[in-house]
């Protein structure tokens, strides 16, 4: 479906259902390079029990239109203005990696909005290694290459999909391989200049839920359980054997997961 964001056409997936006011709402955002294809399962699945659902694109992503966003805090910022143009009041927040980040200061400077948060593969700080970060500004394939094989573990490395027929590492490198010029490294660089985590995770009050795989080596499990540290009663799943990629490796583990929270 598509809307208009501060003068911006932008796409969103319903997960093929219909904007009630009365049902509550899950707001899903996409990690670096990627877009709201990551959350198909989940998006079909709350639409269908009821749940306005919003699995954006965020701007200069998938199908909406303009520039790639520079810093996680005006994602967040962005955020709040698509809920406004949409109509949606209070919301759980739901995010992947970047879209973590994007979601834990959405949840802290909002808390009027955030009726729920989960946090998938995350860390605050969230670093990106200089070999990474360098290939992606020079729109080299090789940072897709990286991303794509540390995101996965070796589990996910060797096949072993739910579902027949999907290869996880091609579908991995064909999403970012759809990204356009400059926007995964834009995406990458704005993770690794988001540096005040600690503060935002101690303000929140919503419910909260982080969950992490054991083979994350782009978000460690050590990483992520400092941020659950710093949020109040946060909850905290782990999945196994899974890595960064846990919405296609582990896709069922994580929708349990967001129907307890969501």
């Amino acid at each position: 479906m598509y809307t208009q964001v501060n003068g911006l056409k932008t796409f969103y997936s319903a997960g093929n259902g219909q904007f009630d006011p009365d049902q509550l709402s899950v707001l899903f955002v996409h990690g670096a390079g990627m877009d709201h294809s990551v959350w198909v399962l989940p998006s079909r699945h709350f639409a269908r029990h009821g749940y306005n659902v919003v699995a954006v694109d965020l701007p200069g992503h998938g199908r909406s239109e303009g520039e790639a966003i520079a810093s996680i805090s005006e994602m967040a910022s962005w955020l709040k203005d698509l809920l406004s143009t949409l109509g949606i009041q209070k919301t759980a927040v739901v995010g992947h990696s970047m879209g973590s980040l994007v979601a834990l200061n959405f949840a802290a400077n909002y808390p009027e909005l955030t009726r729920s948060l989960v946090l998938l593969g995350t860390s605050t700080p969230m670093p990106v290694a200089d070999m990474l970060l360098n290939a992606a500004e020079a729109n080299d394939h090789d940072a897709i290459d990286m991303a794509n094989i540390w995101s996965h573990s070796s589990f996910g490395q060797m096949g072993g999909n739910e579902n027949p027929g999907i290869n996880m590492t091609m579908s991995g490198q064909r999403l970012l391989e759809r990204s356009a010029a400059g926007v995964f490294f834009t995406d990458l660089n704005a993770c690794n200049a988001f540096a005040d985590g600690e503060a935002l995770a101690a303000r929140i009050v919503s419910p909260a839920m982080l969950i992490m795989g054991d083979q994350d080596k782009m978000t460690s499990p050590v990483s992520a359980k400092k941020v659950a540290d710093n949020i109040e009663n946060c909850q905290v799943v782990s999945l196994s054997p899974c890595g960064h990629a846990m919405l296609s490796e582990q896709p069922n583990s994580v929708l349990d997961a967001l129907k307890t929270m969501v």
